[in-house]
């Protein structure tokens, strides 16, 4: 029988789990997915979550849109306005705060009309408003439901950034802010779920900015590290992160639990996952992430944790980017390795381009970059110290894997392309150990990924 001190103790561990729950645009795009969004929030009620919100639908695009016209001398928000007053009514839900940052958003927008031009410092003030109104739906229509909720601006529960405007850096300084808005909620003390905007905080200087790439899913993890919660959970539209994409490989199966670099090298090659830079925050805190599918709540989903619960999986999954060139640089002068792979490297530095995958040897670099820049301005810089092609209409395919059997997974894999006759141009092991990369024409992806996909899981 349990004693009054253990009873005690059991309640106090029960009522401080806490969970993050996040949510993209398309998620909260309209009335009905809103209270279907609120449906599930309220059958995890009892674990005490906090929620994270994207704008609706395409709202961002929409007011960068709306910006763009402003910047020809034309106001205009009736779309933007249409569409959350239409949700609203729908919801049935009082929209005085909703009509509120909508006057401000003209406001705005009748200011840069004048100036005709928009400063990166004005437009994160601009679609900052996507996220804004999104949380002030959900809060009111969750408390027309009878359930309590507060919405809050993420700078209201200590989110602050350096000023770098569009792609914004935290401070160090949110790790102990945000237990101090949040704590109370977890431990009892306060019962109205906190809906938080994404994507957005304020600088020093109180001005508004946003998170960039991730952002939102950035806000979740950072929550969720803070507060210890007992989980982060990111919720899309499929059961979970899947071997692969199916709608190439339509018999694509959930994986039940992935690591942090192996989510990390996911998202880097192509897999709509967590953003790498979201999985900062958790991989310090050891907080684990779970991908849930919000049409199927009862599916467990993928868990992301720190390291593999039971037996490693050879290989976990296989991911492909697309519209990948290919850079064949040989060097034309006596130049040492370390000189001529420095040169190599400041030139992509100096016309910030990215490399996805590289292949080396003392005088010749293959590397793939995925931009829509102009690259001749580069390939004139190489072309000072190398020989330079540059090759069109590629593709990565990334099997993420553990590469302690790289033997095996490299000669199942190699033999079941070789088959059908489809040439590997280049490959490269990551330094993460945890994924191989092989370079094919662009036309023949789907059918590699549809290949190693029957190789390695059937």
């Amino acid at each position: 029988m349990m004693t009054t001190i253990e009873q005690t103790n059991k309640n106090r561990y029960f009522l401080y789990i806490m969970i993050v729950m996040k949510f993209g645009g398309s998620s909260v795009a309209n009335a009905e997915r809103i209270k279907h969004v609120a449906s599930i929030i309220k059958a995890y009620k009892e674990k005490r979550p906090a929620v994270v919100l994207s704008a609706m639908g395409d709202t961002t695009d929409h007011l960068l849109e709306a910006a763009d016209l402003a910047v020809t001398g034309k106001v205009d928000v009736a779309g933007v306005a249409k569409l959350h007053e239409d949700t609203a009514k729908e919801l049935g839900i009082n929209i005085d705060t909703i009509e509120s940052l909508l006057n401000e958003l003209k406001t705005l927008l009748t200011g840069i009309s004048m100036l005709k031009e928009i400063s990166k410092r004005s437009r994160d003030y601009l679609v900052s408003f996507g996220e804004r109104m999104s949380v002030r739906m959900m809060a009111a229509y969750l408390k027309s439901e009878g359930i309590e909720a507060k919405f809050y601006d993420a700078w209201d529960v200590g989110f602050v950034s350096d000023s770098n405007y569009m792609s914004a850096e935290l401070l160090d300084e949110v790790w102990d802010n945000i237990p101090k808005y949040l704590t109370e909620y977890k431990e009892g003390r306060d019962n109205a779920i906190p809906i938080v905007t994404g994507f957005i905080a304020k600088d020093k200087n109180g001005i508004i900015t946003t998170l960039g790439r991730g952002g939102s899913d950035l806000t979740a993890t950072m929550i969720g590290a803070a507060m210890k919660a007992e989980e982060v959970q990111t919720w899309k539209d499929v059961d979970g992160i899947l071997t692969t994409d199916p709608r190439v490989v339509k018999e694509a199966k959930p994986v039940p639990e992935v690591t942090y670099e192996e989510a990390q090298e996911l998202a880097m090659f192509g897999s709509q996952v967590l953003h790498p830079r979201s999985m900062l925050p958790v991989r310090k805190s050891g907080t684990p992430v779970r991908v849930k599918n919000s049409y199927n709540i009862t599916s467990p989903g993928t868990l992301i944790v720190e390291k593999h619960a039971e037996k490693v999986p050879p290989v976990c999954a296989i991911t492909s980017v697309k519209h990948v060139q290919l850079f064949d640089i040989v060097s034309t002068r006596m130049l040492g390795a370390a000189g001529f792979l420095a040169h190599i490297f400041n030139q992509f530095l100096k016309w910030s381009v990215s490399i996805d995958v590289i292949s080396t040897s003392e005088v010749s670099v293959s590397c793939t970059v995925n931009t829509k820049k102009d690259l001749s301005g580069l390939v004139e810089d190489l072309a000072r110290v190398a020989d330079v092609k540059l090759r069109t209409g590629k593709a990565i395919v990334t099997v993420i894997c553990d590469v302690a059997h790289s033997s095996a997974i490299l000669a199942s894999g190699f033999a079941a392309l070789a088959d059908e006759g489809i040439n590997v141009q280049m490959i490269s092991q990551g330094a993460s150990k945890v994924n191989i990369s092989v370079l094919v024409n662009e036309d023949e992806c789907d059918k590699a990924v549809t290949i190693l996909h029957k190789a390695y899981f059937d």
